[in-house]
């Protein structure tokens, strides 16, 4: 299933091109705000899953290209993301096990605007990653079971300025609108193997992010096992897990980016920067490689 909300965050079922709104089979859930009833849906989803599957079925939908889709989690309680998680293709063996907080204000949704901040970044870059959701309350989840943890899956795009704050990573990750998402929330049942899912990103029609999860220094499993063991997870809360480098690129003053893991269909975002500062367009081939340990760490410069 793939739940959305839409509009002024009206809960749907995506069907093809069609979003069905299925919010009278959850008007008992209780909630203040869109998370609250998205995590509610989350966790009382065995009882809630046929009364949503049969509300999709007596509506004849709404056109994608009609409604406004949001983020199918507006505001998750915690985003943990895994950081140089990926081996580059198999050049870079895996890294120490490493993750970051990214505030929950910098969600987006499908067709919404990522607003570059006006600090002075070296460079600012888009990283395409899964990112897994929680689906029951985890503390202490072993690697053998994590998958019994996962409800579903999203597109996430973790949003990156470089140079700031002698690279911390709340200062270069956080910004407001620095985390597009959706445009649907997957459930686990449709994904075949999260393992060995295609990732594809493009800016401007231009081919960028282009690689397999199954390049991850360490997997799904292990990064659930990782981040439970430090802090509880609740029922909507997400672990991105990570890029890898080599398709990496910069965002700048109207770009046009999409992005698309294979099942998760293709969330779509735009880019504004007030100042209209410029970067190389393409692939930055430069970091790609000094992430991937081929070339030594540069002093980076903006270009303006």
């Amino acid at each position: 299933m793939k739940l959305v909300f839409f509009n002024d965050f009206t809960l749907g079922v995506l069907k093809g091109n069609m979003v069905h709104d299925v919010s009278a089979a959850v008007e008992e859930v209780p909630h203040v705000t869109p998370q609250d009833l998205i995590q509610g849906v989350i966790y009382h989803f065995g009882t809630l899953r046929s009364k949503i599957e049969a509300a999709a079925a007596k509506t004849r939908g709404i056109p994608r290209s009609q409604v406004h889709l949001r983020s199918p989690l507006p505001r998750p309680s915690l985003m943990v993301n895994m950081a140089a998680n990926y081996r580059e293709f198999g050049v870079r063996p895996p890294q120490p096990i490493n993750a970051f907080l990214k505030s929950p204000e910098s969600v987006i949704g499908d067709g919404d605007t990522l607003v570059l901040p006006p600090d002075k970044a070296a460079i600012f870059h888009h990283e395409a990653e899964l990112a897994g959701v929680i689906g029951k309350p985890a503390r202490n989840v072993s690697a053998a079971d994590a998958y019994d943890y996962i409800f579903g899956y999203v597109n996430y795009v973790d949003g990156s300025a470089r140079g700031l704050g002698g690279g911390s990573f709340y200062w270069g990750k956080s910004w407001d609108t620095f985390c597009p998402m959706g445009p649907c929330l997957v459930t686990a049942d449709e994904i075949k193997d999260p393992q060995n899912l295609h990732v594809q990103m493009w800016c401007n029609g231009d081919p960028r992010h282009d690689y397999n999860t199954s390049d991850m220094g360490h997997s799904i499993r292990r990064c659930v096992e990782y981040a439970t063991h430090i802090t509880l997870l609740e029922p909507g809360d997400i672990i991105a897990f990570g890029t890898n480098h080599q398709g990496i690129g910069a965002i700048q003053d109207g770009d046009i980016v999409e992005m698309e893991i294979e099942g998760l269909d293709r969330l779509t975002f735009r880019v504004q920067d007030d100042l209209h500062r410029e970067w190389p367009r393409g692939i930055d081939h430069e970091m790609a490689d000094r992430v991937a340990g081929r070339t030594p760490p540069p002093a980076a410069a903006p270009r303006r």
